[in-house]
């Protein structure tokens, strides 16, 4: 079962609480991820729906309860990852779902074209994060896989929350007001060779 929250209240809590203080939403920034590595032949069933869950039902349908409340001409984020296109041992799972919400972008652009609401999905390669550090062992061996990444990106280094987070805002803002059902990869150029 999804269990998406917002602020730490179930997703349709949080949009109540908006509802009465606010007449409508002008953003929606749907980030979700998780997962760990799971080799075929050692995929289970719990990893595979914990995985999907989150990362696909969670984004589906925080978007969804949004919709009501979205000003027409608004604009959706949603953030994939560069894993979507790129091969990563071990991590087909975690893979898919992201290419699932690549596709999301792609597909909900048509159904929301009469709203002119704009959907855009950002593609972060590899981050600087506490999530990040945790799927690669913490310690030593995170600090060692990440410096073998960040030989293989040609800017030299892994990426840092707040690159992800300026190219999310200008997705979102009126600056971007004729980029609709892009896939926005800030990843140092990784996937681009």
């Amino acid at each position: 079962m999804c269990r998406a929250t917002w602020a730490g209240l179930p997703i349709s809590t949080g949009y109540d609480a908006v509802q009465q203080k606010h007449s409508h939403i002008d953003v929606v920034f749907a980030n979700a991820g998780g997962g760990g590595f799971a080799a075929l032949g050692s995929i289970t069933e719990e990893h595979y729906q914990s995985t999907f869950d989150s990362n696909v039902k969670g984004v589906l349908f925080t978007v969804q309860k949004a919709l009501p409340l979205m000003r027409d001409g608004g604009s959706i984020v949603l953030t994939s990852s560069t894993t979507s296109i790129s091969g990563t041992p071990a991590f087909s799972v975690y893979s898919a779902t992201k290419a699932a919400i690549r596709s999301f972008a792609r597909n909900w652009i048509l159904d929301l074209k009469d709203r002119h609401i704009r959907v855009n999905a950002v593609s972060p390669g590899v981050t600087e994060t506490a999530g990040l550090n945790e799927l690669f062992g913490g310690g030593a061996q995170a600090e060692g896989t990440k410096d073998y990444l960040a030989s293989l990106i040609p800017a030299g280094r892994v990426g840092q929350p707040e690159e992800i987070a300026k190219a999310v805002l200008f997705l979102a803002s009126d600056d971007a007001s004729f980029v609709n059902g892009v896939e926005l990869f800030v990843d140092g150029g990784q996937v681009q060779i």
